[in-house]
């Protein structure tokens, strides 16, 4: 059972659901103009409002109003209104933070694009899990086999593909006999959190405290609750007890920021490649009077030394993708992983 304090964060929390909605009515309430200044102001004053990393991430958020506002006028497009406003996000720099218009949606990629890929799903799907009919298994989105080394490999592409407590049962008991297992979550741009406690809750055999969550408690930059702790209970079911490598790139976010952070906090698991994308904060909904919807980030996650994750998790080991092995169709970091667990292979202080 959930100790109290979660119990109340979960309470506080089905309240901020209501509440987000009528903060947007307030501003219909007021009757705000749909014109493309009108639409302005209420964007901005919602993430003024609303968004939970502006004095973390120390933006000037009036500042960028004065910038922004000098290029709204009353005769501009809605396609010239709706990449002024969506650059105007992209300030945010948050993955989390999209406009959605009926004809386009805008979108901030920066982090991960500036930053190696360390992943080719070519030479993954071709030359490590290999035919789907013969050479691996696929349970509820998650791809599994044994290499011929007896370490075992979990390939899971996106938390949005639901896995069930019967499918994590069927995966680990047939990769039971393996010596130690390596979980691929590169690329894994996230999905349903619950999914990603699911899959952790396999790998502890005790309550862990994994991390902390805060949410706006009024319109002031600074105005959070309390941080309310977060605990990873472990499975009643089969649960994994070797050692674990979990693989992890700068794609790798949101959900699966969550699922690294929880897994990272485990005694036997070791975070292996480049640091993952982030993307900590739980997204909201709001609406423009034109319409167009926004979401962003309003409730700030932590990891358990209250430190900030929305930038992303370091590896326990940095390892990159060489170009050298690419071409002969090498996965470094898969190797690395092998190697690791097998105990051929110990990280030099400067790798």
């Amino acid at each position: 059972m959930k100790n109290d304090k979660m119990v109340r964060f979960l309470k506080n929390i089905m309240v901020l659901i209501a509440v987000l909605p009528l903060l947007g009515s307030c501003i219909r309430e007021d009757e705000v103009a749909n014109s493309p200044q009108g639409n302005f102001e209420t964007l901005w004053k919602i993430i003024d409002e609303q968004y939970c990393f502006l004095e973390y991430k120390q933006i000037d958020w009036d500042a960028i109003h004065d910038e922004y506002s000098r290029l709204i006028t009353g005769s501009m497009s809605s396609e010239g209104l709706f990449e002024v406003l969506g650059n105007m996000l992209n300030e945010l720099q948050d993955g989390h933070v999209n406009l959605a218009s009926a004809h386009n949606v805008s979108y901030y990629d920066a982090w991960y694009q500036d930053y190696p890929r360390n992943f080719r799903e070519d030479i993954v799907e071709d030359f490590y899990l290999g035919k789907a009919s013969t050479d691996y298994r696929t349970a509820a989105g998650i791809k599994y086999k044994i290499f011929e080394d007896n370490i075992g490999y979990m390939r899971y592409e996106s938390f949005s593909s639901g896995i069930g407590n019967g499918n994590l049962d069927e995966i680990l008991s047939y990769l039971a006999p393996c010596s130690g297992l390596i979980i691929d979550v590169r690329n894994n741009g996230g999905g349903n959190v619950t999914n990603s406690e699911r899959i952790a809750a396999r790998f502890t055999n005790e309550k862990v405290l994994t991390g902390y969550i805060r949410h706006k408690t009024g319109k002031g930059h600074n105005d959070f609750s309390e941080p309310y702790p977060i605990e990873l209970e472990p499975s009643n079911s089969i649960r994994w007890q070797k050692k674990t490598v979990v693989l992890t790139n700068r794609r790798s976010y949101s959900a699966t920021n969550d699922f690294v952070n929880q897994m990272s906090c485990l005694p036997n698991v070791t975070i292996m490649g480049d640091k993952t994308g982030g993307g900590s904060g739980m997204p909201f909904t709001s609406e423009l009077p034109n319409g167009w919807t926004v979401r962003f980030s309003a409730s700030p996650h932590f990891n358990a030394d209250m430190e900030q994750i929305e930038w992303g998790i370091e590896p326990d080991i940095k390892v990159n993708m060489d170009e050298a092995d690419e071409t002969k169709h090498i996965d470094t970091i898969i190797e690395k992983a092998r190697a690791f667990l097998k105990g051929e292979w110990t990280p030099a202080v400067s790798e």
